[in-house]
């Protein structure tokens, strides 16, 4: 079947939308503009646009929990072919204001959350995975 439709966005709902696009940003590359107070698009290079959503009441997720205001969505960053590309990733994201959620040595990914709560992975990506 052929597509019929583009990805545009993935819209984040949270309480400080310039706050999260900056710390997005500073992760996947772009730059920030503010259609208005409430509505922040990162156009990430070579990627779709990530789009943060006032959202007052918003109520972060409780990962991984699913009988409790469930994951809502994540995203899967590739962070590098070796663990210490990961390692460094990892060190730059806690800078940043992510904290760790779950590290398992033996998976290919660690969670963390963002500054709003929402979960993200940093993957160690084999190089002919990348796309």
């Amino acid at each position: 079947m052929a597509p019929f439709a583009r990805l545009r966005n993935v819209v984040v709902d949270c309480p400080d939308p310039r706050a999260l696009a900056r710390f997005y940003a500073e992760i996947v590359g772009g730059e920030p503009a503010a259609e208005d107070p409430s509505w922040v698009v990162l156009r990430v290079p070579g990627g779709p646009r990530l789009t943060f959503q006032l959202s007052p009441d918003h109520t972060p997720p409780e990962w991984p929990r699913a009988d409790r205001n469930a994951q809502q969505f994540h995203l899967d960053l590739d962070a590098g072919a070796t663990w210490e590309e990961v390692d460094a990733a990892e060190k730059r994201v806690l800078a940043l204001g992510a904290r760790p959620l779950q590290r398992v040595d033996e998976e290919d990914f660690r969670v963390y959350a963002d500054p709003a709560g929402h979960p993200f992975c940093l993957c160690r990506i084999d190089v002919a995975e990348r796309v």
